[in-house]
């Protein structure tokens, strides 16, 4: 189920002087993955069609469809000429919630508020944050500053994001990268659950701007604290501060906002 992140296309390279010559370069893969959850269409994402057992199974925690990695089941993917069929299996416990949630979705393009038929569902409450980050300003910084030597996808293609766990020194312990930035946190938190990682005081860093659904996704997770190299949007600071979140943005070498 880890297929490779990128493929090679050939361009004109085209210099200021107007000169032209034939050039490859690798190229991000972005392609469907429709997301099946114990028979049941769920959904469908484009994304980058590598490690998708971390992302079903941080998919179906940050979706609410299951409370723990082993409620899942099974996770097997299927190529079809359109794209990849990634199948979900939940313990039967789940199925009535799994029903339900398919219920309130005409949609999805995992990246907003499209597919939710009203806004109750879309801005479900969300569970208070009881874990902190023992992080200081100087692990911030020492993060945000190495992270870019942990992202082989982006520095091969200049096309992808970056989720990583940070322990409490700033040292990264886990990345995952993908052309989403839904998509990479998703992968992040399902290699942690899969791996025994915990948050252990540390934080996670973003290499996107700070919304909403990131938000979500953090506190669902039980993450102390989220870090992002972007900024934040209003309802993003909103939900953070009703859950609890301790939110890190704009992380640059000079400075970051703290809320």
């Amino acid at each position: 189920m880890n297929a490779g992140g990128t493929t090679i296309r050939r361009f004109d390279r085209v210099a200021p002087a107007g000169d032209r010559s034939e050039h490859d370069r690798a190229v991000a893969v972005e392609a469907p993955v429709a997301i099946e959850v114990n028979g049941l269409g769920y959904a469908v994402l484009m994304a980058t069609p590598n490690n998708l057992d971390d992302l079903a199974h941080g998919f179906v925690l940050a979706e609410r469809l299951a409370d723990r990695s082993d409620e899942v089941v099974e996770v097997s993917a299927h190529a079809t000429d359109a794209g990849t069929l990634l199948r979900v299996t939940l313990v039967p416990e789940r199925h009535d919630r799994i029903s339900d949630r398919v219920r309130h979705r005409v949609s999805e393009s995992s990246c907003g508020l499209c597919g939710i038929e009203n806004l109750e569902q879309a801005l479900r409450p969300l569970p208070t944050v009881t874990a902190r980050s023992t992080a200081d300003d100087a692990a911030l910084f020492a993060a945000a500053a190495a992270l870019r030597d942990h992202q082989p996808l982006a520095r091969a293609t200049g096309a992808t994001h970056a989720a990583a766990l940070c322990a409490t020194d700033g040292s990264i312990r886990l990345v995952r990268e993908d052309v989403g930035r839904h998509n990479a946190f998703d992968k992040m938190i399902g290699a942690m659950r899969r791996g025994g990682f915990d948050w252990d005081g540390g934080f996670a860093l973003l290499s996107s701007r700070c919304s909403f659904e990131l938000v979500e996704k953090a506190v669902l997770a039980g993450c102390p604290m989220l870090a992002t190299l972007s900024a934040a949007t209003t309802l993003a600071m909103d939900r953070a501060a009703a859950a609890g979140l301790a939110l890190r943005t704009l992380v640059r070498s000079d400075a970051m906002l703290a809320s």
